[in-house]
């Protein structure tokens, strides 16, 4: 089963095929020059890859950008339902809190 595309995967997709496409190049051409099989760059440019970080800085490399490019703007609220809905500081606030009591 394909997984469920996020916000921040559609984006990072379109990012990657935008910068492609300005080059002029492949998937099959991009894809090789980034060490990655071109089936699992087109799942990237789909939205349904979540590429780890090393992918990514390879895919830039690839495009000659910049990774933080890519990811520029992708914040919390481009992700799916998280499990735990506190930030770091929250936490720590209320650990704070409970150790008061």
């Amino acid at each position: 089963m394909p997984a469920s595309k996020s916000v921040a995967a559609i984006t990072l997709g379109q990012r990657v095929r935008e910068a492609r496409l300005r080059l002029g190049l492949s998937q099959e051409d991009i894809a090789e020059l980034a060490g990655l099989h071109w089936t699992n760059w087109g799942k990237v440019e789909r939205g349904v890859a979540n590429p780890n970080f090393l992918t990514i800085v390879r895919i830039a490399a690839a495009l000659e950008i910049d990774p933080g490019e890519l990811v520029r703007g992708i914040g919390v609220d481009s992700l799916p339902e998280r499990r735990h809905q506190l930030t770091a500081s929250e936490l720590l606030r209320e650990r704070e809190r409970r150790a008061e009591h």
